[in-house]
């Protein structure tokens, strides 16, 4: 769980691959479904240091263009996931990474069409409220638009902070995966986290902007390749 922190922290303060090696590891250590409400406040305390260090770097507009879309992708998360058992969760969990993974792969002018973004917005916001592995197809999805290191960043941890807020209400009061004794927990956590944020922030600053392009994209394809193993 403590290397676990480390890698969220770095994963929302730029090197987002990390954090999805994370998703199977709770996953078989607290159960599929469970496991969302534990990595959930994890991922909302890095977020928080990923805003810090690059809000001011964050395309505003283009979430925007994703929000509606990506709170209808979390309530059907919602609803879908609540209605079955923690086996059948799991294999849905497979099938919407699956989902994520093919989106990464399409062909399309992302700047120019709409409706490939209400699609992509939907899918985050499903596949973020079932497993929180969006990070694949919003990482391909903001790499699309040509956005620079920082800019990159900073929208990805606006974006995540808004919807990881918007999904606390339905694990506490609907799904019952998050309650004082997980919020405890995840909170002696919080000094790894802010080591790994520090170690992002870092490690980023180090790495020119090319090759951390394809650090994303060589990470989406490995941690999906990871979930799926």
């Amino acid at each position: 769980m403590g290397l676990c922190a480390i890698g969220i922290g770095m994963a929302k303060t730029g090197l987002g691959g990390l954090g999805m090696v994370v998703v199977p590891v709770l996953a078989n250590i607290f159960g599929a479904k469970s496991s969302t409400g534990i990595l959930l406040l994890l991922l909302i305390m890095a977020d928080i240091f990923g805003v810090r260090y690059y809000h001011m770097h964050s395309d505003i507009k283009q979430l925007f263009k994703l929000i509606p879309s990506t709170i209808i992708g979390i309530i059907t998360g919602v609803f879908i996931g609540d209605q079955i058992s923690d086996e059948y969760f799991q294999i849905l969990l497979g099938m919407v990474i699956i989902s994520g993974a093919l989106m990464t792969i399409i062909k399309v002018d992302i700047k120019e069409n709409k409706i490939f973004s209400i699609i992509v917005g939907f899918l985050g916001g499903f596949i973020t409220m079932i497993g929180n592995a969006a990070g694949p197809i919003m990482s391909i999805y903001f790499l699309s638009m040509g956005f620079n290191k920082n800019k990159f960043i900073g929208t990805v941890a606006w974006f995540f902070l808004f919807v990881n807020l918007f999904k606390v209400p339905f694990h506490i009061f609907i799904w019952n995966t998050v309650d004082l004794q997980i919020l405890l927990f995840d909170l002696s956590l919080f000094p790894l986290i802010l080591i790994g944020a520090l170690m992002g922030v870092w490690v980023v600053k180090k790495i020119p902007e090319r090759p951390y392009k394809i650090f994303v994209i060589a990470s989406v394809v490995l941690s999906t390749f990871n979930l799926f193993i």
